[in-house]
């Protein structure tokens, strides 16, 4: 039997992946000590498994014996959304606390997962650092950068997981994958691979399409005001707003306020204006200290040529679109203003989930412009439908943004059982499991004599 710890533990999407794992082989488990301190997480978590995990661990000293440590330790130290400041050593740190438990209770295996930029954060010092202290308590270390839309689910996550075994080699035959970087390249990626060498057509990827509620609550629809702007740049096939990202300050395919009309309506002169102030302030020629810089009148009449540069920007200026300050012109950027700030492509992945906008990702479904709902959200981290979700939609928006990819957890976990796990239990001859014998080709124990 596998006893486990589930530390950080969120939702419970890792528990859950270890428990479809092990179910797979045939493998017992019981988790005898969880720990979670949001508390709405904490219901969600109760909803789920009969427990609520709600302590704060850094002032947990006991625990009951255990043999694998599960940790999605917070990650805004290394994150690319936080402030990456990181750790020079491990004190101080949440990290810290899963180091403290290693040592006192010395389990077999662990499992750690984490943002992407913990491998590079601070020149690989920070990964560094816990690796040696993983290594100097016993534990063989291994890690794997996985991308989610590799394993049918529709969202580009690229997250590390880390696993640990004490006292021996640690052996994994996955590899590192960082997948597809957004749906354009998943679109070409995936086409490519669905047509075998004789061209026959292959099992599809799974899409964003494939994730999405057949009659969703119309509360998720986008407001009439809101698809009224929407619809003086699209018109009325709102599909035209497939992958289309509703953001100031940047171009390519993107809308922004000023074409919305959303603190006003501006001309077709004001929103050329503004469009090429956006796509023009990044470049090198007007100076590399910052990215999206000020300019001068001078600098912006060198790309509009228009004989209009007061009468516009007086206009810009007035809406709230446009600052000037010391004769040097600036996009006012308010992007929290929009309902949805990415409608994604249905036929493609979902950009990565976040805990603070969650809520502001949409969709297009029979023609009307949407959010995404608690349970599609829950999908695109690839939540089985038989997992309940709390009746507080914005919870379980920061819930699934923060949390694991259930199937990417699985894979991890199943390949570190197959060649960890599993392999110590080869010499047993009776009870076996024909089905995993013909799946792996080993042996196993009945799960009740295993690792007692």
């Amino acid at each position: 039997m596998i006893k486990f710890i589930d530390l950080f533990a969120g939702t419970g999407g890792i528990r859950l992946a270890l428990e479809q794992a092990c179910s797979d082989f045939g493998i017992e488990t019981e988790c005898v000590y969880s720990s979670e301190i949001d508390k709405n997480a904490c219901l969600s978590y109760e909803l789920n498994f009969g427990v609520n995990p709600y302590s704060d661990i850094t002032k947990v000293n006991e625990f009951p014996d255990f043999n694998f440590l599960l940790a999605g330790f917070p990650c805004q130290a290394f994150s690319y959304a936080g402030k990456r400041k990181g750790f020079g050593d491990t004190r101080g740190t949440l990290f810290f606390d899963v180091e403290r438990i290693l040592k006192q209770k010395k389990p077999n295996y662990f499992l750690l997962e984490n943002v992407r930029g913990l491998v590079t954060h601070d020149k690989g010092r920070t990964f560094k650092t816990i690796k040696d202290s993983l290594e100097s308590i016993g534990y063989s270390v291994s890690y794997l950068l996985l991308n989610s839309s590799n394993f049918d689910v529709p969202q580009n996550r690229v997250r590390i997981y880390i696993v640990g075994v004490l006292n021996q080699p640690v052996k994994l035959t996955l590899n590192s994958d960082l997948g597809a970087a957004d749906t354009h390249k998943f679109k070409k990626k995936s086409k490519y691979i669905q047509i075998s060498l004789f061209g026959e057509e292959q099992e599809k990827a799974v899409t964003v399409r494939d994730i999405l509620e057949s009659d969703p609550d119309q509360k998720y629809n986008c407001s009439l005001d809101f698809v009224e702007k929407l619809r003086k740049v699209v018109g009325n096939d709102f599909t035209n707003l497939h992958g289309y990202r509703l953001i100031d300050y940047r171009g390519g395919k993107s809308l922004h306020s000023w074409e919305l009309g959303v603190k006003g309506d501006c001309t077709p002169q004001e929103v050329e204006f503004m469009n090429l102030l956006i796509s023009n302030r990044r470049k090198k020629i007007f100076g590399t200290h910052q990215d999206g810089k000020s300019l001068t009148k001078e600098q912006i009449l060198t790309f509009y040529h228009e004989n209009d540069f007061s009468k516009v920007t007086k206009s810009l200026i007035n809406k709230g679109y446009l600052s000037c300050y010391d004769n040097k012109y600036n996009p006012v950027c308010g992007n929290m203003s929009f309902e949805v700030f990415k409608f994604l492509d249905p036929d493609g992945i979902s950009i990565t989930l976040t805990a603070s906008d969650a809520n502001r990702l949409g969709v297009v479904q029979n023609n009307i412009p949407r959010r995404i709902t608690p349970r599609e959200c829950a999908r695109l981290q690839g939540y089985p439908d038989t997992y309940k979700l709390l009746d507080n939609d914005n919870a379980v928006y920061k819930q699934m943004g923060n949390g694991v990819s259930v199937p990417v957890v699985k894979a991890v976990l199943s390949n570190f059982i197959e060649h960890n796990y599993a392999q110590q239990l080869t010499k047993a001859t009776s009870g076996q499991s024909k089905a995993y014998r013909s799946l792996f080709g080993i042996q196993l124990l009945p799960a009740a004599d295993a690792m007692r």
